[in-house]
């Protein structure tokens, strides 16, 4: 599950790591929400011989995919997430999941620890030795009645590896710089061709860094709400209840 998250390189980090050839610029984000325009990349168009089009081009959409079939939106629920273990079968992804993969650039996310089926403790989860990171996502043109069309996006996640297991049971799925191209390549690669991609990362990729409740706030937007607290404590009582009951999704 990812339902906030953060990307705070600047527009030439963003470049250089997927190797761009512009980008607009942008501020610091540390509280992306859903429904907000956030930066995705895409493969670029068909190339000649020679020519010096981008591998890779940079796609403004927003958080939360509508499928090309929906007849109104609000009828659907905000899809911000789409589980990477169905999405090439689900009649909502299978689509983009075959025609339009994406990357997101963050520089981590957030995820909340729940007692009870509430949350109590947020985390702020990052690369362990900073920079930035590529969630798998999906994009979709969305063609309103009117006629005007919009660009959506969803982050697909996994299963949680053993190092953010105990906070949720889901995670983003991270794609390694040198897996791009075959993510992206969608004419050549189908999706049984990048299902391997689709897998938790390595325990050690992420260091998950306890902060307060102020993400919880769309409108919080400045770097405090990643500054570390001490975690709260958790009854035995009630970590037996969450295992048993299983862990639910904030968003």
């Amino acid at each position: 599950m990812c339902g906030r998250y953060a990307l705070i390189g600047t527009p030439e980090e963003v470049k250089a790591f997927f190797n761009l050839l512009d980008i607009a610029k942008f501020p610091p984000r540390y509280n992306i929400a859903p429904t907000q325009p956030v930066t995705t990349i895409i493969a670029g168009p068909p190339r000649e011989p020679g020519s010096n089009l981008p591998d890779h081009i940079e796609l403004l959409v927003r958080w939360g995919f509508i499928p090309g079939w929906a007849k109104n939106p609000k009828d659907l629920p905000l899809l911000i997430n789409a589980r990477s273990e169905t999405a090439a079968e689900k009649n909502t992804f299978r689509a983009a999941m075959r025609h339009r993969r994406a990357l997101i650039p963050a520089s981590g996310f957030y995820e909340w620890k729940r007692q009870g089926g509430k949350p109590v403790q947020a985390y702020w989860i990052k690369p362990r030795h900073g920079g930035l990171v590529a969630f798998g996502g999906l994009v979709e043109t969305y063609s309103e009645p009117g006629g005007s069309e919009i660009d959506t996006g969803a982050i697909l996640t996994t299963g949680a590896n053993e190092a953010i297991g105990h906070i949720h049971h889901r995670m983003p799925v991270v794609i390694q710089p040198q897996d791009f191209s075959r993510w992206l390549d969608c004419v050549n690669n189908e999706p049984r061709d990048v299902a391997d991609l689709m897998q938790p990362v390595q325990p050690d990729f992420f260091e998950a860094i306890p902060v307060s409740d102020k993400v919880n706030k769309f409108s919080n937007t400045g770097p405090e709400i990643q500054e570390r607290v001490e975690p709260k404590s958790e009854p035995a009582s009630a970590k037996k209840e969450d295992r048993d009951a299983g862990q639910l999704d904030l968003f």
